[in-house]
């Protein structure tokens, strides 16, 4: 009996064992794909930047459309935004059956707002336009780090990423209770994106703000970026709900994200950010940054930066003939060259700061007594771009650090190694060691950081000899089952307790007898997810993992070693991946050791052309590149209509011309936009954009 219950412990260890291999496997997926989709985005934006920064418009038409293109944002002033996104002028018709606000907000309508959203009914776009112009408000007032205690409240709960998954806030509002004056939250970014609810997300963490806004507390995560909402779905979510009023809201809402906080602050010891820090985080710069220039953080202002340097150059009395271009491109400017006083060295920041302001104020002053400028006129005349006049005895940073600082603790990620490098995962921010976090706690007197940006199996994980904690609250992320949600909660002795929760309705329906064998069946179709999601990702890349296969198919036999696969695979794909241990799923044995990688390959395209009755060469060509086409489109579509205007595809049309060297004539871009226009009804639509990809490879 004793040899038999070892055994069977022999036996159930091993199949838990492998159950475990089996989930970190499918994990290692999930998040490699994840990340590579990031590196994608960044790289296509960074290709638009690049065009952004070498490209002189040459009229005012084209310029005002580059900058709508990437910071539509900033085009808008405060009297202009309120005038566009005029909700007062709405009328809300008496057939309208969903919840109603009226300001100021109380429980109330937070309560009827949240029977509202799990009825599925949508509030009206006069309200959301309300909320949204309230919600800027109140943003506006609040410091880049917020400052929470937990003497005025029993403890407060922080939540991760919840990325648009109304489910999981509901969920947590039930175990843990609703926002109340001494029930406090701290949300911590990237409540959009991905999921289907992301604008009701918004809508209610903006309710609760307005309602206690001492006890609400929202930090800007790296989703907060219209750039990043054109490709994760947040823009065209909200363009399919609100159908005539969503441009106007997606522009609010832009402009609200810029205003979010960058951090919170925990009884001065704990550290609440999105993503991480590196080793030129400086908290005292965090608090003194001007947060709501920086609309996307992706964009890191370089063509802003250079007009800067051009400037201090002519300052210090410099040749600024090697800056030339970048003069050129700039917008007119004031002329800040001193009359008399001699520019001190740059050395002494402090000393330089203070000479450039002073010089800057009294060019402001030359220059409106010059034009006869009133005194009220002042502020639309500072020069903030440069340097900030307001605190006199403050250095000046440049805006490419103010832009590391926010970017760093909103794309970062920890790592266990020492030290700090790129993060080359995702492609911005970067990985930062416990060398790193020690310093940064000591030099601040903090306890720990508590940081989200991360999808984490239990919902929460502890890392750097438990001074940085991962909180991560939307469940199910990848697909039902793949990790659970959860929250922490911290006392006046800072202490965390943890609540973990699955908000699976599937899960909640099963009897007792499929509960049994639950985990098993989970994790088989969480795991056939993830291999269906990497046999996608195979199939995209069948050209270069042809001519990866044939680097090692010396005699063209159209056969490898199976041994040779991994590495091929991995050359190509670039995603990490344990692909010798993936290998049995993914590539049938054989009894000689050898693939036939064509077969192979055309079985992937059997599979993929069993869903989308496409020839298997373009299949592959938009499977790999359908999220760029479809952010292209949207970035092309400036006004978030839906359609590409002929206008819009006439003017971008221009720009990567210029960038290719390609000359064609007006008539030629005029011909060339009505041929896209299959159904002439003078729009591009995003179907007639993918044809025109179609059209173009089949004819290669």
């Amino acid at each position: 009996a004793f040899k038999a219950a070892v055994l069977i412990q022999q036996w159930y260890r091993r199949y838990v064992a492998r159950l475990e291999m089996r989930r970190r496997c499918t994990w290692r997926i999930f998040q490699s794909i994840e990340y590579a989709c990031e590196q994608d985005q960044i790289k296509l934006h960074n290709f638009f930047s690049y065009l952004m920064d070498h490209c002189t418009p040459s009229s005012s038409k084209e310029r005002d459309f580059l900058s709508r293109m990437f910071i539509s944002g900033e085009s808008f002033k405060e009297a202009e935004l309120e005038k566009y996104c005029d909700f007062e002028s709405m009328e809300v018709p008496d057939s309208y059956t969903g919840p109603r606000l009226s300001f100021p907000l109380l429980p109330d309508h937070a309560t009827a707002l949240l029977e509202a959203f799990k009825q599925k009914q949508k509030l009206h776009a006069r309200y959301v336009l309300n909320l949204l112009h309230e919600t800027r408000k109140h943003l506006k007032q609040l410091p880049n780090i917020t400052h929470v205690s937990t003497c005025y409240s029993e403890e407060v709960t922080v939540c991760g990423d919840l990325h648009g998954q109304l489910d999981d806030l509901f969920l947590i509002f039930y175990k843990n209770g609703l926002p109340s004056p001494s029930k406090s939250y701290v949300f911590n970014g990237d409540f959009v994106d991905r999921g289907k609810q992301s604008l009701e997300i918004l809508i209610v963490l903006f309710t609760f703000l307005l309602i206690y806004p001492k006890e609400v507390h929202l930090n800007r995560g790296n989703h907060e970026d219209h750039m990043v909402n054109l490709r994760y779905g947040f823009a065209k979510e909200v363009m399919q709900k609100y159908k005539v009023h969503g441009k106007k809201i997606l522009k609010m809402v832009q402009n609200v994200f810029c205003w979010l906080p960058l951090a919170t602050l925990i009884d001065q010891k704990v550290l609440v950010i999105h993503g991480g820090i590196s080793d030129t985080t400086d908290l005292d710069m965090l608090e003194k940054i001007q947060r709501h220039k920086f609309i996307s953080v992706l964009r890191g202002k370089k063509r802003k930066e250079s007009n800067r340097n051009v400037e201090i150059q002519e300052i210090n009395g410099e040749s600024t003939v090697e800056a030339g271009p970048a003069r050129d491109e700039a917008a007119p400017s004031l002329s800040l060259q001193p009359q008399s006083a001699q520019a001190p060295s740059m050395a002494n920041r402090l000393e330089f700061s203070r000479w450039v302001r002073q010089t800057v104020q009294e060019q402001i002053e030359r220059c409106r007594r010059m034009v006869d400028i009133s005194e009220s006129e002042e502020e639309e005349l500072t020069y903030s771009s440069m340097v900030s006049l307001k605190d006199v005895d403050e250095p000046c940073w440049t805006r490419q650090e103010e832009w590391k600082q926010i970017l760093d603790i909103l794309w970062s990620d920890p790592m266990p190694q020492e030290g700090c490098k790129v993060n080359t995962v995702r492609g911005g921010g970067c990985y930062f060691g416990p060398d790193v976090t020690g310093k940064i706690l000591e030099k601040y007197n903090l306890q720990f950081l508590i940081r989200s940006h991360e999808c984490k199996q239990e919902g929460y994980e502890f890392c750097h000899n438990r001074k940085v904690l991962t909180i991560f609250s939307a469940s199910n992320y990848y697909e039902i089952g793949s990790n659970r949600g959860a929250y922490v909660k911290l006392g006046p002795d800072l202490v965390p307790h943890f609540v973990q929760y699955q908000a699976n309705k599937t899960a909640h329906t099963l009897t007792m007898t499929q509960r049994q064998g639950f985990p098993v069946a989970l994790i088989s179709r969480v795991e056939e997810s993830a291999f269906r999601a990497l046999r996608e990702q195979l199939f995209a890349h069948t050209s270069a993992l042809i001519n990866a296969f044939k680097a090692y198919d010396k005699d063209n036999t159209g056969r490898i070693p199976l041994s040779n696969w991994a590495t091929a695979v991995e050359s190509v794909l670039h995603l990490g991946l344990p692909w010798r241990m993936l290998r049995p799923q993914l590539v049938r044995s054989t009894a000689d050791g050898m693939l036939e990688y064509k077969s192979w390959l055309n079985d992937l395209a059997m599979e993929q052309r069993s869903q989308e009755h496409i020839q298997s060469s373009l299949l592959e060509v938009i499977y790999r590149n359908r999220s760029n086409l479809e952010t292209i489109f949207r970035i092309i579509d400036t006004d978030h209509s839906g359609l590409i205007s002929f206008e819009e595809f006439h003017q971008t049309w221009k720009l990567f011309s210029s960038h290719m060297n390609i000359e064609l004539t007006e008539d030629g871009i005029n011909d060339l936009v009505r041929s896209i226009d299959f159904n002439k009804d003078g729009n591009i639509d995003f179907n007639e954009f993918l044809e025109a990809f179609r059209l173009v490879k089949q004819s290669q």
